[in-house]
């Protein structure tokens, strides 16, 4: 994949909670976050995030921010959400059809 320079565009990497841990760790121990991300390979900026994300998980980040745990129920609840919608749309619709086929039939 080329962007619009004709740089290659590297693919999307994931890691696992335990790697992101680890990095967070050496940032804490080592103290330069950019000499870390360089050392393993990683945007600053995705490490920062992490390192911020460890801090709010730790009950050190800023007021009102979410934790990890807190995020991942937001994202369940909202598909819960989405699918009860759809539910509950597709029986009002329902409702409706069988509503008139009863007009039709009395």
């Amino acid at each position: 994949m080329a962007t619009e320079d004709g740089m290659a565009r590297r693919a999307r990497r994931h890691f696992t909670a335990e790697q992101k841990a680890q990095a967070v760790r050496l940032v804490k121990e080592t103290g330069s976050l950019s000499q870390v991300a360089r050392d393993l390979d990683l945007t600053r900026s995705a490490l920062k995030g992490w390192v911020s994300q460890a801090e709010v998980d730790a009950g050190q980040g800023p007021e009102g921010a979410l934790t990890t745990e807190e995020k991942a129920e937001l994202r369940r609840l909202r598909r819960e959400v989405k699918t009860l919608r759809m539910e509950r749309d597709f029986l009002k619709k329902a409702a409706v059809f069988f509503a008139a086929d009863d007009d039709r039939t009395s």
